[in-house]
């Protein structure tokens, strides 16, 4: 798995080069140019307390922290996809992977697969950010040999024992015991203001509402993905921050199985009524 790093990958957008993209994918030509005068001639400027710099004017890239700019990159990126059968490449917005199943030790099609990538990335104004870049393998062979590191543009490609993607924590060996640390450490340090909050006398749903939007939004986060394959020491864990919580606030709170078993079935309901509605 090869997790991949874009140089301000939202900043680089040409929108002549988007718009030529929207074109092809049959978008309204009024929306088009919509999109074309919002994203061009952005006067901008910068306010450091009461000085003001003067004022530039920006038609490449958009906006940060606006809401399109996310569904902009991704129609920007729609035809970047996976050349062979064995590669997949996995997209979020500007996060991006290529997993590649290799067999018979023949890494041909998935090292094939990252310099089309990278020679996409060049055709399309993105820029590769080879020092945060990560490959990941996952070898389960008894008899395991060391990996070459993959090459992009020159620089050879970290392999690492685990990273983190989309605010989880991956591990080669593909166990959750590094991700459930992770999310206990924060939970732990978060009931340290819960007990703050308990100690200026403030009533159950005031501290059950901080819970819910602190702690059990950290204990709950990506939980479909990543809960069902913890082991049994984990799912403890994660659990006594939840009696702790509990005893803090004085009521009783939904245990993480119930929380889990929730969002699984709404996920379910989720992916039926997509195949029932499309």
């Amino acid at each position: 798995m090869l997790f991949i790093d874009f140089s301000s990958a939202f900043n680089t957008i040409i929108p002549q080069h988007l718009i030529e993209k929207l074109n092809l994918l049959g978008l309204n030509t009024s929306l088009c140019n919509w999109i074309l005068d919002f994203l061009t001639e952005r006067p901008q400027s910068v306010r450091i307390g009461n000085s003001i710099s003067s004022t530039t004017t920006l038609s490449t890239g958009a906006p940060q922290g606006c809401v399109l700019s996310p569904l902009l990159f991704t129609l920007l990126t729609h035809d970047c996809v996976a050349m062979h059968s064995s590669n997949h490449i996995i997209k979020f917005a500007d996060d991006t992977t290529v997993v590649g199943l290799i067999s018979k030790k023949d890494e041909s099609a998935y090292r094939e697969e990252v310099q089309r990538l990278t020679a996409w990335c060049g055709a399309n104004n993105l820029s590769l950010n080879v020092d945060k870049t990560k490959e990941m393998v996952v070898d389960f062979r008894r008899a395991q040999s060391d990996q070459s590191p993959v090459i992009i543009d020159g620089s050879s490609v970290e392999i690492v024992k685990s990273t983190k993607f989309l605010g989880v924590h991956l591990a080669d060996n593909l166990t959750w015991a590094l991700n459930t640390s992770s999310i206990t450490k924060k939970a732990q340090q978060c009931l340290y203001f819960l007990r703050r909050l308990r100690k200026t006398h403030l009533p159950p749903p005031i501290l059950s509402m901080f819970y819910r939007g602190t702690i059990e939004s950290i204990l709950s986060s990506c939980i479909t993905a990543w809960f069902g394959n913890c082991t049994v020491s984990d799912r403890k864990s994660l659990q006594r921050i939840v009696r702790t919580a509990e005893k803090i606030i004085g009521i009783s709170l939904p245990s993480i199985m119930d929380i889990y078993t929730t969002r699984c079935i709404r996920k379910a309901h989720s992916i039926v009524d997509d195949h029932t509605h499309p």
